[in-house]
């Protein structure tokens, strides 16, 4: 134990060298435990608070319609998380690298951008969010300071790589989950909560299912990078156990810090959801803010450290002999959080309209994907890959473009819109014949999952066919030689 301590210690004191490379086997290192405290340590923060708030602030449902959308989005969403998670010890590469073997390596470019796209809103919306927070408790400290602060953490960790962001996800599963409990106390014990706290009207059809939605989508966001933190997993670790710590990881990491959100949209309705958690923890509020933001350093860092794979991922595409190392992913990331920190300064006070509005446009662009994805490596290929394809120009064996994924992903994407509630911009036809009720994710993942997996294998017949015919003669002239 003392030795597998010591090897975690240096391994987590040096910068990681590797970017989108396929890890050696004999580089592999970390436990099971390390999967959960990852996705548990780095989702209690700001804003898992403020997307439980939503579910009360924004979507008017009661405690107990809240907290039940809360815990069926997240345990469905972190089943397709989850899921993507178990390919990392198998293939040892990034997530988005191990798209080219479903989408090729120029038709993943179009889920890449997208997901590039994803891990900047998400990074400034955390920035946003965190730094206000640390403005709300901290004397004479600006939410703008408060913004440049955790920037700068995020970029430092986001340099220093895999074992690091570890490390500090490790910390802040029991010092986050400390000040978490300690928050829940403070908030509806110490202080009393009204009458009206446990009210059980006002539960909504549409308020429901979009709490639903926003939760699943949470989890459904980490799919495209999940992956990305079980690569150097050893691969005798398996796919179930690094299923299963995913999966509870993530899910009781976000529902806990989603209910206190909720909760303390009731307590104080119509107030500011963080401004609201400082009041709700008055007397202790530096330590809640303070810890739930130093959090967002880490969430933020693991989006960072993502984004630019998936930015070296696009360079490496066109320009198969760029080896990244720590150097160019110091660079790439220092561009990326240059651009982000210039919008998070600039953010409006519609923030959160804006951020749920977001959350939609996420859903609809990942739940394809998603779907494809599985579909391949769980029911088509069975996780059989030739990782070494994944790097070539020409994309290999999968070739440049595979036209089924690339159509199914579209066609994703299409089927969703009529299903989409995206605030007070547009509502969808369906969705306004279902009382503004936002079903879109359910629509892709129906529709998409069975049209990639019959296409492919429809299309494969005739190549099986082709095979056979051809290996006939052969065969013949075999046996009459024989």
């Amino acid at each position: 134990m003392s030795e597998q301590l010591a090897g975690r210690r240096e391994s987590a004191s040096s910068i990681e060298s590797a970017t989108i490379q396929p890890i050696p086997l004999d580089q592999r290192h970390g436990t099971n435990r390390d999967m959960f405290t990852i996705w548990f340590g780095t989702n209690i923060m700001i804003l898992s608070i403020v997307t439980g708030g939503l579910a009360t602030t924004l979507y008017g449902q009661p405690v107990w319609s809240a907290a039940l959308g809360i815990i069926v989005g997240n345990l469905v969403g972190a089943i397709f998380m989850a899921l993507h998670s178990a390919q990392g010890p198998q293939l040892g590469v990034p997530q988005m690298i191990q798209t080219k073997g479903q989408f090729g390596s120029w038709g993943a470019l179009l889920i890449v951008v997208i997901v590039v796209c994803m891990y900047l809103g998400f990074f400034v919306s955390i920035l946003v969010f965190g730094g206000q927070s640390l403005a709300s408790v901290i004397p004479h400290l600006s939410s703008k300071a408060g913004i440049v602060l955790l920037a700068a953490a995020s970029i430092a960790a986001t340099i220093w790589g895999y074992s690091l962001i570890h490390a500090y996800a490790r910390i802040m599963t029991y010092v986050s989950g400390a000040v978490l409990l300690l928050a829940f106390v403070w908030a509806f014990v110490v202080h009393p909560v009204p009458h009206t706290f446990f009210h059980t009207g006002g539960a909504t059809l549409p308020g429901f299912v979009s709490t639903v939605s926003a939760a699943a989508v949470w989890q459904i966001a980490y799919a495209p990078y999940v992956s990305d933190y079980s690569r150097y997993m050893p691969a005798k670790t398996g796919s179930k156990p690094a299923f299963w710590m995913s999966y509870w990881g993530s899910s009781i990491g976000s529902i806990l810090p989603m209910f206190l959100g909720a909760g303390i949209g009731l307590l104080l309705p119509g107030t500011d959801t963080i401004a609201a958690l400082t009041k709700a923890t008055a007397g202790i509020s530096l330590v809640v803010v303070a810890v739930f933001s130093i959090g967002v350093a880490a969430t933020n860092a693991m989006n960072l450290y993502c984004g630019t794979l998936c930015t070296i991922t696009i360079v490496q595409t066109f320009w198969p002999r760029f080896t990244a190392r720590s150097r160019e992913r110091a660079v790439v990331a220092t561009g990326l959080c240059t651009l982000a920190l210039a919008v998070a300064l600039t953010a409006g006070s519609d923030f959160v309209a804006t951020y749920n509005g977001f959350l939609t446009l996420l859903l609809g662009s990942l739940v394809p994907w998603t779907a494809v994805n599985l579909v391949d490596f769980y029911l088509v290929r069975h996780g059989d890959y030739v990782v070494e394809d994944f790097y070539k120009r020409d994309g290999g064996s999968y070739g440049r473009v595979n036209w089924p994924a690339v159509l199914c992903y579209l066609v994703g994407v299409a089927v969703q819109i009529p299903f989409m509630v995206i605030g007070t911009a547009y509502t969808g036809p369906i969705a306004k014949a279902l009382g503004n009720t936002d079903v879109s994710f359910l629509a892709g993942l129906l529709v998409v999952s069975p049209l990639y997996y019959f296409t492919v294998k429809a299309l494969a017949r005739p190549r099986t066919a082709v095979a056979v015919e051809e290996a006939i003669p052969a065969l013949a002239q075999r046996e009459t030689g024989a």
